[in-house]
Order: C-alpha cells, then structure tokens, then sequence
C-alpha cells in the first residue's frame, strides 16, 4: 500500500492475515540459512542443472513480507527481510544475475528451439527469468518500503542483464519458458515497475519487445490472439497462471504507454476467463481430461472435479487489481472479493503455514508439500487484499471496494486524512457501517460498492436513506461534506442462491436426407448455494458418501441454520426422500484440516440421459 495509508483488515479476512503473518512469513524464511535462500549459495548455484523453479520462493517472500513488516510494525519481521535482502543483493553476480542456475544453464546462454511438446519447453527447461521476475519484484518491494537505493539498483541490473541478452546476445525470451514461452515472457510485469521505480526508458523498451517477440512466436502471439478474441484456453497452452500474470504485465504497460491496445487485449481474455473459467467460488480452473491440470478446459466444459491452482487464484486477483485501478470499474473489486472470501481462504490452513496446491469445488483438502509454489502465492495474495480494500483514487477521492472489518487511514492529494472505520460482520452479515472522520471538515466522494448479488441493497448516510435507485454491481458514488463522525450504513439483504450448472455431450451427426442432427447423450444436472459473497459447501454426506445425487422440490426451501463450532451462519437444504442437508460456508466447510471432504455442487435427478 502507499507509504501514506495505513490499513488494518480485521474480520474474516483479518485473521486470515494474522495467520500468514504469523505462519508463513516469519517461519519460512528468516535468514539466508532458510532452505529456500540457501538455493542462492554459490555451492549449490554451481551444482544445479535441474531446471526446477525453487528460487522463485526468494522474490515472493521478498514481496510479501515487505508489505507485513511494513502494515503491521513488526520490526523482527522487517529485520529479516532486510537480512535476505542484503544476502541476495551480496550474491550478485557483476553482470547482474542473481539465479540459482549454474554457469551453462542461465538464461543468457541460447537455448535450444522449443520442441514440439505439448507444452513447448526448450529442450532443456529452464525457470531462470521466472526467478529473476520475482527477485526484481521483491526487491522493488523492499526498496519501496525501506528506502534502500541498494535493493533497487540490484533490481536495476537484473533489468539490464534481461535488455543485453534480448538485444546484443540474440536471446528470444520465448526460448526460456515453457506453455510457448509465457513462463517467460511474464517478465512483462517487472519490466515495466522497473520503469515505474525508476523512470528509465530502456525498462520500458525491455517490456515493449518483450511483447514484440511473444508475437513473433506463432502458437503465443498474445496481443494478437487475444484482440482476435481468442478464449483464453486457445492462448498458447492456456495455463492459467502464466497467462494471467502476462495480462498483468499488459494491464501495466497500458497504464504506462496509454496503448489502448493492450487494455482491449486484456479486457477480452479476462472476459473470457470471467465466462467461462471460474468455479463458483473465484478461481481460474481447469484439468478435466486435459494434459495440464493448471490449464483451461474449452469454453462450455463444466465439472465440479476441476482443479484450481492456488497461483492462479493469486494471479486472478491481482489481474482483477490492475483493471480495478485502471477503469474503477466495481466488476473487477467484486471478482477480487468473491476469489478471497472463497477459493483464496479455502485453500489457507488455519495455521497460516499450510495450503492446498490444488482445491476443488468438490474434492478433498490436500495440503501441499515444502516446495510448491502455491504456499508463496497464497501469501502473496493475502498481502494484497489491505490496498485494494481502501484507496485514495483521486485529489478527493476515496474508494472502498472491500467490505469486512477493518479501518483505514488515508492520505489525500489535496492535503490532510480522513479515516474510515468499517464495522460489520461481513461476509456473514450484510449490515455494514462506516464512520468517516476526516482532519478537518472536507468535501469529498466516497466510492461504495454495491454488490451484484444485491438487488435490494439500501444506503443511508446519518440515518438518512438515499432515495436515488441503486444499481447492483456497480459503485455509488457519496459527494458532500463529511464531518467527524459521520457515518455511511449500507444493507445488503442475504437471501440463500441455488445455482445450476448441467455437464452434457452433444453428438452431432448427419442423416440420410443430408440434415445436421444434434443428440444429447450424456447430461448431469448440479446444484449449489451462495449467500451474499460466500459460496457453501457440505462435508461427507451422511458422514460417508462423497458424492450425492438429490430431488428438489417445486420450489427448493433453504432455510438459515445453527452452526455450532463454525465461524459462519449454515444453510439447510431441505429436500424429498431424505433428511436435510446442511451446508457451511466453503472455506471452513468439512473442517480446515488435510484430507477434509468439501461438496460444493450436488448432482440434481432427473436430467441425466438415458
């Protein structure tokens, strides 16, 4: 968040945080004896031909705990980031690299062309520019917080190290990353903050061609097949994760070029991705019967069994962050807020330490083991949530996009603070007051979100109802005169949803007089529950089955229910020919512990083909 804000998330979400601090960030790393920076030792740098990806884990602890230390005070925390900060930056090399690859194995080294695999890694598979991509992160990340030249010029030359290779040494950056080069071709991203840090043309032309050339290879061609309007599964090998994260880097370098090209070329994927790839609860899915489990299906495939990957729910918020702070548009914060409240909190152990690599809307928790990249994501996008939920967005402006307890104290443009504090028992309750101090009294907007599944949403500022019709799923913008003690009362009703979703096969065939037939020949209708922002989800049915086929009623009662031992309200489903089911909210459904059984979609008789 800037240095002028300071934000505390309290609530659901502030726990979860607490937890990532407490868990993940202080005990993973906390020096340069931590398994995961010892990677950067030059014994084990000398050593390693593998092509694995476990350097990433510097950049991305970097990054988050930067943003910890620095929300939250904690000088042991902030002391530790500044240790490993100042180990890597004595590990660099004098040309600038800083990865965990030996000699012959470094990006600056020609590869091989790609071969013809499904997912066109180089012959020999390299993750060096996705560690460097991260290294450069973290290290701006720390730089902004603590103001040591030394962190950004390390990141400075790792940027120029990227610009000789790509130019003078004839490297195509598409050569040193699998899925067609997206695992490579995200350094889009940091590219482009390092000429946000610095204002350093030669950053900025670093990120241009690395856009040139994802375009000259022909299964990527990103800008290209997404204004041709491309789905995002037809992109390259459709890996969620790579691929939103090159979308982040395009949302940047629009913001930095004004190119509306490639604001167009990312609205359209993520409208894609928004169609047609997410599960109920917010996250980017995809392997069913598909060569990669972290890769889109085609558009109109749904299965309840589909797999998303912690690192592209980390990746959907922060595409959704970029979109939000580029077009203000409230689309993009409710999508942030339905992946955090759901597949984001579902996948994190209470323990903060542990999450799931992989979460299903039904399927088992499975927490993941020491290495995998999803812990880091996962903590990274906890990190994100406190600046995205509370924004100065203009001279008088304020924006609120989240809603949960917490307060907020913002700097404005135009001079002096205003502080917000947000009292609710969001997301289990849709009542939600914020009282507004500012300094002095000042006219200001104050942008609140309606959500979208609120039709019956009220506003009332001091006990004063606003008598314009609201819009669900947009922002409401407040202008007047605030005053210390001011208060905005906003009233989200939260009627229990049924959802429908029907997994079928169409065969399409030709008859004798020459006319096109089309035959259903398999059909499976579900059902599921939201209320508000959360989405639910049983355990093992009759404390056994993992899966149930279920006949609803005319019209399906759910009723609101006791939950002894849970943090959200249940929700009582109540059907014929058998007792009721009762469902949790999706993040604690089946409890938080490895191996518990959450079913989020039920199999509904009477649509499947005979």
């Amino acid at each position: 968040m800037p240095p002028s804000a300071r934000i505390e998330l309290k609530g659901l979400l502030g726990r979860a945080l607490a937890a990532n601090h407490d868990g993940r960030l202080k005990r993973f790393v906390v020096d340069e004896t931590s398994p995961a920076i010892a990677l950067f030792e030059p014994a084990e740098v000398a050593k390693n031909r593998e092509g694995d990806w476990y350097g990433e884990h510097a950049g991305k602890w970097l990054y988050a705990a930067s943003k910890a230390a620095a929300r939250t005070g904690d000088a042991t925390l902030a002391a530790n980031v500044r240790r490993v900060a100042d180990y890597l930056v004595s590990r660099q090399q004098p040309d600038g690299y800083l990865g965990t690859y030996a000699p012959e194995r470094r990006f600056m080294r020609k590869q091989l062309p790609p071969q013809r695999t499904w997912d066109g890694a180089p012959s020999k598979r390299t993750w060096d520019i996705w560690t460097h991509s991260y290294l450069i992160l973290g290290l701006l990340e720390v730089h902004r917080h603590f103001a040591d030249v030394r962190y950004l010029d390390a990141a400075r030359k790792i940027g120029d190290l990227c610009w000789t290779a790509f130019t003078e040494g004839g490297i195509d950056v598409t050569h040193l990353g699998n899925h067609h080069g997206m695992s490579a071709t995200i350094l889009l991203d940091p590219a482009v903050e390092l000429y946000s840090a610095t204002g350093e043309r030669r950053y900025l032309d670093l990120a241009k061609l690395i856009v040139e050339q994802a375009e000259r290879r022909p299964e990527l061609k990103l800008l290209t097949r997404a204004l041709d309007g491309a789905d995002a599964s037809e992109i390259a090998t459709g890996k969620a994760y790579q691929l939103a994260w090159n979308l982040v880097g395009l949302a940047k370098l629009h913001r930095a070029t004004g190119e509306g090209r490639f604001l167009d070329a990312v609205i359209r994927v993520w409208e894609s991705i928004r169609n047609h790839h997410l599960t109920i609860g917010g996250g980017p899915w995809g392997g069913v019967a598909h060569r990669s489990r972290e890769a889109f299906n085609p558009p109109g495939v749904f299965s309840p069994y589909g797999y998303v990957e912690t690192c592209s729910t980390f990746a959907w918020i922060q595409l959704n962050r970029e979109l939000l702070l580029t077009t203000g548009e409230a689309r993009y914060a409710e999508e942030i807020e339905r992946s955090a409240y759901n597949d984001l909190l579902g996948a994190q152990a209470p323990n903060g330490e542990d999450w799931n690599y992989y979460s299903f809307p039904n399927g088992a928790r499975v927490f993941t083991t020491y290495w995998r990249c999803c812990k880091s994501s996962g903590a990274m996008a906890l990190e994100e949530l406190p600046s995205i939920a509370y924004r100065a967005t203009g001279e008088d402006e304020i924006t609120v996009a989240l809603y949960g307890e917490g307060e907020a104290e913002l700097a404005l443009a135009s001079g002096g603070r205003v502080r917000l504090e947000q009292s609710t028992h969001y997301p289990f309750d849709g009542e939600v007051r914020i009282r507004v101090n500012p300094q002095t009294p000042s006219r200001l907007r104050i942008r609140v979100r309606v959500p979208q599944w609120a039709t019956a949403a009220r506003i009332r500022i001091n006990e004063v109802a606003l008598t314009e019709s609201l819009e669900a799923g947009a922002f409401v913008t407040l202008d007047r005169e605030w005053r210390t003690g001011d208060e905005i009362a906003l009233s989200f009703p939260m009627t229990p949803l049924l959802h429908r979703k029907t997994h079928r096969n169409v065969q399409e065939s030709v008859v004798p007089d020459g006319s096109a037939v089309r035959q259903e020949v398999l059909r499976f209708d579900y059902v599921a529950i939201t209320r508000g922002p959360l989405v639910y989800a049983t355990g093992l049915i009759d404390g056994f089955k993992m899966e149930e086929t279920i006949r609803l009623g005319e019209v399906p009662r759910l009723d609101m229910a006791e939950a002894p031992g849970c943090e959200g309200p249940a929700i009582r489903m109540n059907l014929e020919g058998r007792p009721p089911l009762v469902f949790h909210p999706y993040y604690e459904a089946g409890g938080r512990e490895d191996g518990a059984w959450r079913l989020t979609w039920l199999q509904s008789a009477g649509g499947a083909s005979r």
